[in-house]
């Protein structure tokens, strides 16, 4: 899938994908402290360049993760080649100008500044079957006046006229595997040597989740 910066035509320039860890406070130069979440970064591959003239768009595609290579399959190992065996691949829109990218090159980390901005898009935490309250933030009926056991139901769902449920009814059910895109964002650290990014906020999904990082 191609990602498009979401607030402008403009050409994705830095992008990276990451895992999530855990969060943390970070101090500032002012003593200042701020939530951030720990991102470290598997080999990250440019396994494939796009381009117009021969797949109808521009734009390259990276390898992240590690797989066992005996869960390759043949044609995975033939499109990856030496570079590695890779979890899984995702594409990230670029300039018609890729020249500076090649099969084969290393993203690390370093793409990427202290005081950066940019979204993170990941998988949510999934938290199975919830009813309305948790699921809608609906407040439930009242604790007096002769109910017993119905402060977190749903209520009546019908219509008098049609008499049939509407399409779109808020109810409950599956809560959570969503995907999630949190915008602006802040780089507050960079760690070369363990390649690891420290992220102002919260990011979508528990830990082990793999994260995308796009510069704005």
């Amino acid at each position: 899938m191609v990602l498009y910066d979401i607030l402008s035509d403009l050409w994705i320039m830095k992008f990276l994908i990451g895992k999530k860890q855990y969060m943390t406070q970070f101090f500032d130069e002012l003593g200042n402290a701020h939530a951030a979440t720990l991102v470290s970064v598997d080999p990250v591959v440019v396994t494939q360049v796009k381009t117009v003239a021969i797949d109808g768009y521009d734009a390259v595609q990276v390898g992240y993760g590690v797989r066992k290579e005996k869960n390759i399959t043949q044609p995975e190992r033939g499109h990856f080649g030496e570079h590695g065996h890779f979890a899984g691949t995702k594409e990230f829109a670029m300039p018609t100008d890729t020249s500076d990218v090649a099969v084969g090159k290393n993203i690390t980390v370093d793409t990427f500044d202290v005081n950066d901005v940019v979204h993170v898009s990941g998988i949510s935490k999934g938290k199975g079957f919830q009813g309305v309250v948790k699921r809608h933030n609906f407040a439930g009926g009242r604790r007096s006046h002769g109910q017993k056991h119905s402060e977190r139901e749903p209520g009546s769902i019908g219509a008098t006229g049609p008499q049939r449920v509407f399409k779109g009814t808020r109810m409950g059910g599956r809560m959570g595997t969503d995907r999630v895109t949190v915008k602006n964002l802040v780089v507050l650290a960079i760690d070369a040597d363990n390649n690891q990014l420290l992220i102002k906020g919260a990011l979508p999904g528990r830990r082990g989740t793999y994260i995308e990082i796009v510069g704005k």
